[in-house]
C-alpha cells in the first residue's frame, strides 16, 4: 500500500516533553530492570496468561493504580482520567510469549544483556508500559483535558492467540477509542500498516492400509504434499505484499502403513483484505480438486487477523509522524516503518489511528536465546512516556 504524506512541515516532538521523558528514563532505569527480571520468568503462553496477569494487576494496585482489573479475556486494564463517556487513548503491550512453558522461564545476564524467552517480545515493552503509565497516573495533569487513557496488558497476541485480547478490548470500548498504541518489537521499529492473515488447519483423510498388500491406495501424506505443492504455485500479486506459508505437517503412523491421515497448518498474509479474500477462494479451489470418494479434504479456520482499512486517514499520518519524531529524538535513530502483524491490526482495520513501536533494543525474538540490551531500557522508558505526553500535542492542547 502506498500513501502520500501531507505536504505540511513535519511534526516534531515537543522539546520540553522530550527532556522530561529522557530524565524519566534515566531515573527509573534500574527499577524497570528489576521489574523486568521478575516478569520475564513468569510463564505466559497464549491463552494461559493468568499468572502474569495476576502479577501485573497486583503491581498496578500496589503502585497507586487502584482501578486495575482483569477482564474476561485475561486483559489487565486500568483507566486513567476516564469518566466513562470521554474518548480514550489506549496504550498496550501483550503479556503472552510464543513458548508453551508452564514452569518458570529461564533468565540469565551476561555482558550487559538479559536473555530469556520472550524477554523483548514482549516483556521489556510491557515493563516500559507499566512504569510510564504509573507516572501518568501520578501526574494526570499531563494528559489533555477531556481525554481518557486506558492502560492495557493484553492477552493472546502471539500465533494462534488470534489477537483475542485486543478483539475483546475493542468489542468493549471500540466506539470510544480515538487512538491506539502498542509497545512491541524493537527500537527503532514502527508499524502503521497492518499485515492481515488467515490461518487454516488442512486435513486429508484416506482409508489407509498396508504398505505392501494395499499398495496403490491413496496416501494422505502424499496427497497433502501434492496440495502443498499447488498452494506454493499460487501466483501472488505483485503490487500488494502477500505471502504464504506451511508451518507444520503431521500425519501417518508407521513406515509400513499407508497414511490414513495428515494435516498441515497453512497461512496466507497480505496488507489487503481483498487479497486475503482472493487467496481464500484460490485455496478452496485447490482443496476441492483433491477431493474424491477415497480422499476427504477439509480446512478448519484457526485464526484471522484483519489487514489495514483500505484508506489511511490524515489523523493516522499525523500520529505516525509524531511517533517517528519521538523515536528519532530519544534514540538518535530513524524509525523503520514497515508493515507487520501486531495488536494494532484491530484498530487499523477499523480505521482507528494506531501505531506499534518498540521500546527496547535486542534480537533473536521467537527463539529461546532472545536478548535485550539492558542499557536500552532507559531509552525505551523515555519513548513510552514520550508518546503518552504527545497526546497533548495531538489534541492541540
Amino acid at each position: 500500500m502506498t500513501t502520500q504524506m501531507n505536504q505540511a512541515a513535519p511534526t516534531t516532538a515537543c522539546t520540553q516533553d522530550m527532556t522530561l521523558a529522557q530524565d524519566f528514563g534515566a531515573r527509573y532505569h534500574d527499577e524497570a530492570l528489576d521489574l523486568l527480571r521478575t516478569l520475564a520468568v513468569i510463564p505466559a503462553p497464549s491463552h494461559h496468561e493468568g499468572q502474569r496477569a495476576a502479577f501485573i494487576r497486583s503491581w498496578m494496585q500496589a503502585n497507586g493504580m487502584a482501578d486495575a482489573r482483569i477482564d474476561e479475556a485475561t486483559n489487565v486494564i486500568c483507566p486513567i482520567n476516564d469518566d466513562g463517556t470521554c474518548e480514550l487513548v489506549v496504550f498496550a503491550a501483550h503479556t503472552d510469549v510464543v513458548f508453551p512453558d508452564e514452569d518458570a522461564l529461564p533468565l540469565h545476564e551476561q555482558d550487559g544483556r538479559l536473555y530469556a524467552p520472550g524477554v523483548g517480545d514482549d516483556t521489556a515493552n510491557l515493563v516500559a508500559l507499566l512504569i510510564a503509565a504509573r507516572y501518568l497516573a501520578q501526574h494526570p495533569e499531563l494528559l489533555p483535558s477531556g481525554l481518557g487513557m486506558l492502560v492495557v496488558a493484553n492477552s493472546c497476541e502471539e500465533g494462534l492467540g488470534n489477537l483475542k485480547g485486543t478483539k475483546h478490548l475493542f468489542a468493549t470500548y471500540g466506539a470510544r477509542i480515538k487512538r491506539y498504541y502498542s509497545f512491541d518489537l524493537y527500537i527503532p521499529g514502527l508499524v502503521s500498516t497492518a499485515v492481515g492473515s488467515h490461518r487454516w488447519n488442512i486435513s486429508v483423510r484416506t482409508p489407509g492400509g498396508h504398505s505392501f498388500a494395499n499398495f496403490g491406495r491413496p496416501n494422505a501424506i502424499e496427497r497433502l504434499c501434492a496440495i502443498v505443492q499447488e498452494l506454493y504455485a499460487l501466483e501472488l500479486p505483485r503490487d500488494v505484499p502477500a505471502t504464504i506459508n506451511v508451518g507444520t505437517i503431521k500425519g501417518g503412523t508407521t513406515v509400513n502403513a499407508i497414511a490414513s491421515e495428515a494435516r498441515a497448518l497453512f497461512e496466507y498474509r497480505s496488507t489487503s483484505d481483498e487479497v486475503l479474500t482472493h487467496l481464500h477462494a484460490q485455496m478452496d479451489q485447490i482443496l476441492e480438486r483433491f477431493c474424491t470418494d477415497e480422499v476427504k479434504v477439509t480446512a478448519e479456520e484457526v485464526g484471522v487477523r484483519p489487514a489495514s482499512a483500505p484508506t489511511r486517514s490524515a489523523e493516522l499520518e499525523r500520529m505516525t509522524e509524531v511517533t517517528r519524531s519521538i523515536i528519532a529524538s530519544i534514540s538518535g535513530q530513524t524509525a523503520i516503518d514497515i508493515p507487520q502483524s501486531t495488536d494494532a491490526n484491530i484498530p487499523l482495520s477499523l480505521g482507528i489511528p494506531a501505531n506499534t513501536l518498540g521500546t527496547v533494543r535486542g534480537a533473536l525474538l521467537h527463539t529461546r536465546n532472545e536478548w535485550i540490551d539492558a542499557a536500552s531500557v532507559k531509552d525505551g522508558l523515555a519513548i513510552a512516556l514520550g508518546v503518552m505526553l504527545a497526546q497533548r500535542e495531538l489534541e492541540g492542547a
